[in-house]
C-alpha cells in the first residue's frame, strides 16, 4: 500500500503546493461564475470548466510539461463534446439552423 505522504510529495512535484494551485484554480472558477451563461450550462459542461480548471491551476503552479494535465483537459472537454454532438440541444438548434 502507498503511503500518502508519499503520494502528496509527489503530486507536489508535478503540480506544485496545493495551497497555491487551490488558489489559482478557485480564481479561475469565480471568473466564469459571474457571467449569465454559468446558469445556462449542463452540469456536465460546469463540473468539465471546474475540472479544467484545476488543470490549468496544476500547469500554471507546477510543471508546464508534465503532459497529464494537458492531456485531462482535452478529455474533459471532449466528454461534454460528445455528448453535445449526439444530443443537440434547442439552444444549439436555433444557433445552428438547419439550411
Amino acid at each position: 500500500m502507498t503511503d500518502v505522504n508519499e503520494v502528496l510529495a509527489d503530486r507536489e512535484k508535478d503540480y506544485g503546493k496545493f495551497t497555491d494551485l487551490s488558489a489559482i484554480a478557485q480564481a479561475l472558477k469565480d471568473a466564469y461564475r459571474v457571467w449569465p451563461n454559468w446558469g445556462k450550462l449542463k452540469q456536465d459542461q460546469r463540473e468539465a470548466l471546474d475540472m479544467i480548471a484545476v488543470k490549468i491551476g496544476r500547469i500554471m503552479n507546477g510543471n508546464p510539461n508534465y503532459p497529464d494535465s494537458w492531456v485531462d483537459i482535452a478529455g474533459y472537454a471532449m466528454l461534454v463534446a460528445d455528448r453535445l454532438g449526439t444530443q443537440p440541444t434547442e439552444a444549439a438548434s436555433e444557433d445552428h439552423p438547419e439550411t
